[in-house]
């Protein structure tokens, strides 16, 4: 079997937000190592799960490890981006679901696989696609974008300081050759980045990496689509939970979940029957549910997690 090592973040938790039915259909958006399509599937008898992702490493593991599920259409795996939720579920007859799971970010594997160049921990190939059929690299964007483009994914995808010094030293640094590899990428960053700031607050490359990442998986802009789909998709009583781990990520999956969970404004002495314009969802969390201290010291990667869900009425 593939080596597929992965520690799921607030297992128990996401997957009790969903409120599973035994007879229900619902979607895991974000299969990964199949952590939380392994629990929902423990809790149904009569219904069925979809599991979408984008990573053929995934796909194939979760072929292997849940082969029987798969073969009596308890589980269904669709290799696609989650932003073709609606599409890729009709065609196979699902208009409704009962309940989609998020878990946000990149996998552990991802990461770990020192040859798809996530990580500023290994020597690889500027790569960092999720979906290893598309063509944007993090190559492409690093040698091919202009300085303004490069300044813009910096400061809003990353966050980052110092953008527009590292978005100067790559230009300068691309003049004499093309950047290939993410070691070089971060010697870059470091030049870029004055010596106080590089002694704090962690690893120097951490915000460019996550801009990069960001870019170009376009993560931000399928997270919306996807999310408009899956309140769309829910049934009655359906639920979404959506783990997240950084800031605009889970600004954005609070932000859209309170405005379908707000009552909209109104003319001023408009006669209103009780209960006419009242909101078609509401929110199951008001502040986000975060990992215990226990899963914390076991699993560094929980820290920043935060987990969200709201209901359809």
């Amino acid at each position: 079997m593939t080596e597929f090592e992965h520690v799921t973040v607030l297992l128990k938790e996401a997957v009790a937000l969903l409120n599973i039915k035994k007879d229900g259909s619902y979607v895991d958006a974000t299969l990964g190592g199949g952590g939380h399509t392994g629990e929902i599937l423990k809790q149904l008898e009569t219904g069925t799960l979809y599991s979408f992702d984008q990573d053929d490493t995934a796909i194939q593991y979760n072929e292997e490890q849940y082969a029987d599920e798969i073969a009596s259409g308890k589980l269904v795996l669709i290799h696609q981006n989650f932003r073709t939720l609606t599409a890729a579920l009709a065609q196979r007859g699902v208009t409704q679901v009962d309940g989609v799971i998020y878990d946000l970010g990149v996998s552990s594997v991802q990461f770990d696989d020192g040859q798809r160049g996530f990580s500023y921990n290994y020597d690889a190939d500027l790569d960092m696609r999720m979906d290893q059929r598309q063509t944007l690299t993090a190559k492409t964007i690093i040698n091919d974008w202009s300085f303004n483009d490069l300044l813009r994914i910096l400061s809003r995808y990353g966050e980052d300081r110092f953008p527009k010094q590292i978005a100067r030293k790559i230009e300068r640094h691309r003049e004499a050759g093309m950047i290939n590899t993410t070691f070089e990428l971060v010697d870059i960053i470091k030049e870029a980045i004055p010596a106080p700031a590089r002694r704090k607050g962690g690893h120097p490359a951490k915000r460019t990496f996550q801009a990069l990442r960001i870019a170009v998986n376009d993560e931000l802009g399928a997270l919306e689509d996807s999310l408009t789909q899956a309140l769309d998709l829910l049934a009655p009583n359906g639920r979404i939970s959506a783990i997240t781990f950084q800031s605009l990520e889970d600004r954005l999956v609070k932000q859209m979940f309170r405005e379908k969970a707000s009552t909209p404004e109104l003319p001023i002495g408009l006669p209103v029957l009780p209960g006419q314009f009242e909101a078609d969802y509401t929110l199951l969390t008001r502040k986000p549910i975060l990992p215990s201290e226990h899963e914390m010291t076991n699993n560094h990667r929980s820290q920043s997690a935060k987990l969200r869900g709201i209901e359809r009425k």
